[in-house]
Formats: structure tokens, C-alpha cells, sequence
């Protein structure tokens, strides 16, 4: 068995703790985020970081009851990074003083100024001067803990950057994590270096050990697989099926809710191309009968999301004897589910695939994914062979189109929806933009308007088109088309999609939770 060095990042609470991970995967090393109340000296014993990052956050370290590192953490004899919230603990623990603001909070860009002493920690900073870095504090460190110095300052920060090079221990006051901070990344690729990572954590690598220890865990049994045709559920059940073969079976739910020749693709990739055991159950009537009439976006969620588990929990009984369910659980799903104060930090969606089965049904759960981020779960999938024009799919939601019809859902709505969203995209393909575009979609609008098409009037609806840009789902600004393909797509639609007569396009930008519109 392969034992990846591992890094352990402590989350205080930071709201881009994840980007710190992200950072570090991007340079092939394994690390894990813990809140901080769940790491005491038995885990540091059991986990054997071979490096430490404490996260920033947004309590004062003065207060009481303030998160607190394990003081074991400062005798592992590894380095040690501290961030923002990360630095100021630190300095605290070790001998330091922090104090409140007092005219020196610090929030946006700001620029640090070296010392005269180097550190190999920021081997590639300061060449051309001054650095730009993002800071977000409102406490900052007034006296710093013995056996540390300077290394750079800023304005409002005067302890900007600080190190104990004997014990490589270092602390920074901004957060190299975000974009703001342009050679953030050169920073945590030193700080890898110094604490001597391999950069071993690979894809191939990942492949090769994720397949044994699924043949570990599952042994001879069966397993099921709720298939969404989503880019995370079929990297999982490929990845399975190269484990284990046939004793896999999935179940992929028609709920009528697809895009338009979406059904026919999934089936013919995962039952013809991989030779898959598949149960397509195509409940598309059961589905948009139970929504018929039904106008409230959580009461549609709600209501397909326990429609999917009664079908799921159905068809996957004709598997017979199946003991273990497949899901493609993410990390950023595992991080959500406990967050830095030892609760869940976000609801879990209502129209979740397949929460609550694994216990109805008295099934254990395969997770082969869930130690990865989506662009890793991304290069998974090439490393298996799944075709780009697959895995390069841009996110679909798990009520499909029913949040993209505000308003009440009818066959003849979502027919035109379909239709037009195909044009959309085929659009954005042709223009070679797809790639560049985080999601985009097509909503048929709960409204109709009166319009002239050649000689005659049309009383039709009417089609927002939406295109966002992100660099990781956490937030989102909407994608600058030029008049002239905006133009030439409005025209495609309605004159190729029968009940559409005007075209609107959304150019808010938004935060992840109304990406989509309901």
C-alpha cells in the first residue's frame, strides 16, 4: 500500500479554507481540512502530518472560548503555516500578543514590503518589489513571540509576514490562497518544498489505490449505483466498474426532467460503450404527474427529490441481494457536512438524490470520490477514459429542468425548453465558447407576450438565457457575449423552436445559491 505524505490543514472558520486545499492539490499534495475541535493530540498522533496550516477564521483570539490549536501540534517537530486568523493564534499560543483594530483592520488589496532578511519561504516574491496580497483582518499581531522576526510588512500590518526558521514555523497575516494574492501559489509551493512533499498525489496514483480499496470493501457483494448521468456519479460508477466488474448495477432514473436527448446518451455510453448493468427506469409520467399544477420552486424540489428515493429504492430491489450503494460523494460535500464549529455549516439541498437510503434500506455506502475536489474528480475521468465532450459537461442540477421552468410544469413548456436550451448550447459550441463558461442554460419564462412573426401574431413565451463564469462554484458573474452572438442565437431559437417569440438575457452576477433561478 502507498502511503502519501500528508498535510493537515486546521480550519478556524475561514470561508476559503477549501482554496488552501485546492492550492495544495494543484501541487500534487494530499492534504485534508479538520475543524479545529476535532484535532487533539491522539488525531495528530493517528494522522502524522508531515506539515500543518492553520486557516484563518473570524474569531479574536482575546475572546473566550476562542478556537484553539491542539498545543501538541507546536512538538510535532514539522512545519507549521499559519494564516491570517492562523498567524494571530499562533503568535497567541507561542508568547505573542494580538490586539483589536484600532485603526488597523485591513480588508482587500494591500501590498507588503520585504525586510532586509530573506526566507526561503518566499523564494519568487519581492523580485519587482512591493507584493500584492489580499488581506481580511480586523485584530492584528502587536508583538510577535520569541524566536520569531520580520520578513515583510504592510501599512496596517506591521508583523505582515513572520517566521521561526529553526523551528519552521511561519505565519502570514494575508491570505495566499485567493486570487487577490497574485503569487500566492509560489508561496504554498515553497512552504511544500520546505517541508519536503514528493508531490506524489497523482491521478494514476489515485486510480490504482482507490480499485484496491474498493475490492477491499466490497469483497464479492453487490452494489447499486444511482446514476444521474452527471459527471461525479459516472466517474464513481466507472471507476467501480473497473473494480469489480458485473457485481455493479446501476439505476438511472428517467425523470422527464432531462435535457433534450440526455436518456438516449447516458444509456448508450454506460450499456453499450461500457457494457454496464443498467436499469433504466424511465418514470417521466409518475414525475411530471406528481408536479402537475404545482407552482413553488422548494415544493417541486422536495417533491421530485422523494419521488427519486421511492423509484431508486425500487428498481434497485431488482437487483437482489445489492449491500452496498454507490455515491459520488465529493470533498467539498464531506467539508460542508462538518464545519469549524462542529455542526453542519449549509442545509443539505431537499432534492438530494439519495439521502436517507443507505439506512432505509440497510445498505453501507462505497464513496471512491470522496477525497476529491470537482476538477480532480475531472481528471479522474480522462485518466479512465471518458470522453472529454463528457467530462467537460458543464454542472446540471438534480431536479433538471424543473428549476429552469419557473412557474408550473406542462410537457409542452419543457418541450420548448429542451428544444431551445439545445439551440443555446449548440450556439456556445460553435463559437468555441464552451469552455470558458462555468454553466449555462436556457429557462422558458411564466410569462407570454404578443408578438409579430413575418404576417402574423403570436401570443408565445418568452426565454431567459443565462451563461455565468466561475472559477469554483462559489461564487459566479455572468459571461460578456458580444451583441452579435446574442443576436444570431435569439434569432436561431425562435425561428427553429416553435413557441418562443422574444429572448432576454441575464447578465447579473450571483452567488452560488441562485446560479440557477429557483
Amino acid at each position: 500500500m502507498t502511503q502519501h505524505d500528508r498535510l493537515l490543514i486546521i480550519d478556524f472558520g475561514s470561508q476559503v479554507t477549501q482554496l488552501i486545499a485546492r492550492r495544495l492539490r494543484e501541487l500534487n499534495v494530499y492534504c485534508e481540512i479538520h475543524p479545529y475541535n476535532r484535532v487533539d493530540d491522539a488525531f495528530l498522533q493517528a494522522f502524522a502530518p508531515k506539515a500543518v496550516i492553520f486557516s484563518g477564521g473570524p474569531a479574536s483570539v482575546y475572546w473566550d472560548g476562542a478556537p484553539m490549536p491542539p498545543k501538541g501540534v507546536f512538538d510535532l517537530g514539522v512545519p507549521i503555516l499559519g494564516i491570517c486568523y492562523g498567524q494571530q493564534v499562533m503568535m497567541h499560543v507561542l508568547g505573542g500578543h494580538v490586539e483589536g483594530g484600532h485603526g488597523t483592520a485591513e480588508f482587500g488589496k494591500a501590498f507588503v514590503t520585504p525586510t532586509a532578511d530573506r526566507l526561503p519561504l518566499l523564494d519568487g516574491w519581492f523580485d519587482a518589489g512591493d507584493e500584492q496580497v489580499w488581506m481580511s483582518h480586523g485584530d492584528h499581531v502587536s508583538k510577535i513571540a520569541p524566536g520569531f522576526r520580520v520578513y515583510g510588512t504592510s501599512p496596517n500590518a506591521p508583523f505582515a509576514i513572520t517566521a521561526d526558521p529553526e523551528r519552521r514555523f511561519y505565519a502570514v497575516q494575508f491570505h495566499p490562497e485567493v486570487h487577490h494574492t497574485p503569487r500566492g501559489a509560489k508561496l504554498y509551493e515553497n512552504f511544500v518544498r520546505l517541508a519536503g512533499f514528493k508531490g506524489d498525489w497523482t491521478m494514476g496514483a489515485y486510480r490504482e489505490e482507490a480499485i484496491r480499496k474498493i475490492r477491499e470493501q466490497v469483497g464479492d457483494a453487490k452494489v447499486i449505483c444511482g446514476l444521474s448521468g452527471g459527471v461525479d456519479s459516472s466517474v464513481a460508477a466507472v471507476l467501480i466498474h473497473e473494480a469489480i466488474g458485473d457485481q455493479l448495477t446501476c439505476v438511472f432514473v428517467d425523470h422527464g426532467l432531462l435535457r433534450l436527448g440526455e436518456a438516449e446518451q447516458v444509456v448508450s455510453m454506460f450499456r453499450d460503450h461500457y457494457n454496464m448493468p443498467l436499469i433504466h427506469a424511465d418514470e417521466s409520467d409518475l414525475f411530471l404527474g406528481a408536479l402537475e399544477g404545482i407552482s413553488d420552486p422548494e415544493v417541486k424540489r422536495k417533491t421530485i427529490g422523494k419521488l427519486f428515493i421511492d423509484v431508486f429504492q425500487k428498481h434497485a430491489h431488482e437487483v437482489g441481494g445489492a449491500q452496498f450503494l454507490a455515491q459520488g460523494t465529493l470533498y467539498p460535500d464531506v467539508i460542508e457536512s462538518v464545519s469549524f464549529s462542529g455542526g453542519p455549516s449549509v442545509t443539505i439541498k431537499s432534492h438530494h438524490n439519495v439521502g436517507g437510503l443507505p439506512e432505509k434500506m440497510g445498505l453501507k455506502l462505497v464513496e471512491p470520490l470522496r477525497e476529491l475536489f470537482k476538477d480532480e474528480v475531472r481528471a479522474l475521468g480522462r485518466e479512465l477514459g471518458l470522453p472529454q465532450s463528457f467530462i467537460g459537461r458543464h454542472p446540471f442540477p438534480g431536479p433538471g429542468l424543473a428549476i429552469r421552468c419557473p412557474g408550473e410544469i406542462t410537457r409542452e413548456k419543457l418541450e420548448i425548453l429542451r428544444r431551445a436550451d439545445a439551440v443555446y448550447i449548440d450556439q456556445i459550441r460553435k463559437h468555441g465558447l464552451y469552455d470558458d463558461i462555468w454553466q449555462a442554460f436556457a429557462a422558458i419564462l411564466p410569462m407570454r407576450t404578443v408578438g409579430v412573426m413575418g404576417d402574423g401574431r403570436t401570443y408565445d413565451y418568452a426565454l431567459a438565457l443565462r451563461a455565468v463564469t466561475s472559477v469554483d462554484g462559489m461564487t459566479a458573474d455572468y459571461y460578456p457575449f458580444t451583441h452579435d452572438f446574442l443576436g444570431e442565437t435569439a434569432t436561431r431559437i425562435i425561428n427553429e423552436v416553435k413557441g418562443v417569440n422574444r429572448v432576454f438575457y441575464d447578465c447579473t452576477s450571483k452567488p452560488p445559491g441562485t446560479i440557477e433561478l429557483e
